[in-house]
């Protein structure tokens, strides 16, 4: 199939990636399909999606007049042959437990029609491993998406041991045509290409964390003001080519030496989960959030951060750079 065969999405998950993947399907003009497993997850999807589609508005991101057409380009399905028999692109985000995407993969093949393509937004797993029970193997692909999915433009698609190389550029040129940045990853390894360098980091930060070598606001700020803003722009490989290889050969000789490679998690990370302390959906995690306007109000000042970055950065079709 190529891209002009697909009219209908399913997606397959409406929590915190589903619903914003949905929203941006139908920001596209697709007919979406959006199931889950209970009517009151589906409701709290939709009521999200309208806060999403007028925060983009109030910005300039998308045009007042079409909140309501968006909105009714989404149907909600807990039946999930009804979600999927009629489907040309299934997308699939559920949480990242393998036994569970393998039975909705184990489902897909017999409900969705044969020339859908399959999707799995999962962040570390391999879709190669997810479809082993698929019909038509070749058909499969990992389209890892990042959050929030209204915003963010980079989408991951990652090539299975059996998806064929028409699945992955209809899969390409799908998302181009929503405006986003898809990233081709040729090779299947744990974590894809994005969160294998996100945890390296990860890994970095919670060492001199533990290590008391800066409070947790000093570690944030610190990435944001410097690195955050160098790497939004030009990326790491270009980041050592302007300041020079030699630099950073003779940097390195010194600084690995000193990194962390422990291969089992943090012990600050394990004391935080066995306290409850699991970040905004437990009210604390490294930072204190008191209500759920507390969360409310972090994600909404991220959102217009990102959005005034986007603006500069990638700006839609017909603006120019401010």
């Amino acid at each position: 199939m190529n891209m002009t065969g697909i009219k209908r999405i399913a997606v397959i998950g409406a929590g915190l990636m589903g619903h914003g993947i949905a929203q941006v399907f139908a920001q596209g003009g697709y007919r979406v399909l959006m199931h889950d497993t209970s009517r009151s997850l589906l409701e709290r999807a939709e009521e999200r999606i309208r806060l999403n589609l007028r925060m983009l508005a109030e910005h300039g991101f998308e045009d007042e007049g079409r909140i309501g057409e968006i909105a009714s380009l989404i149907t909600s399905h807990v039946d999930l042959r009804e979600a999927v028999e009629e489907a040309d692109f299934v997308t699939e985000s559920v949480s990242e437990d393998l036994s569970l995407k393998i039975q909705i993969f184990r489902s897909l093949s017999t409900l969705a029609p044969g020339h859908a393509i399959l999707a799995s937004n999962t962040s570390m797993l391999r879709i190669t491993d997810i479809g082993q029970h698929v019909m038509h193997k070749e058909r499969l692909v990992t389209t890892h998406w990042f959050n929030p999915p209204y915003l963010i433009p980079v989408v991951e698609v990652v090539k299975g041991e059996h998806t064929s190389s028409e699945t992955v550029e209809t899969t390409v040129a799908l998302l181009e045509g929503l405006g986003k940045v898809p990233i081709r990853v040729l090779k299947e390894v744990p974590g894809h290409l994005l969160n294998r360098i996100q945890f390296a980091l990860f890994r970095e930060t919670l060492a001199l964390l533990e290590a008391g070598v800066a409070a947790p606001e000093e570690i944030d700020k610190a990435v944001s003001g410097s690195l955050g803003l160098r790497l939004a722009t030009i990326g790491p490989l270009r980041s050592i080519d302007l300041a020079g290889l030699d630099l950073f050969w003779f940097g390195m000789k010194d600084v690995f030496r000193a990194l962390d490679t422990s291969p089992a998690p943090p012990k600050i990370i394990k004391e935080k989960v066995d306290a409850g302390h699991v970040g905004k959906k437990g009210g604390r995690g490294f930072f204190e959030y008191r209500s759920n306007g507390g969360v409310d109000e972090v994600e909404r000042k991220r959102d217009e951060k990102l959005i005034r970055l986007l603006k500069i950065l990638y700006p839609r079709k017909g603006e120019g750079h401010a």
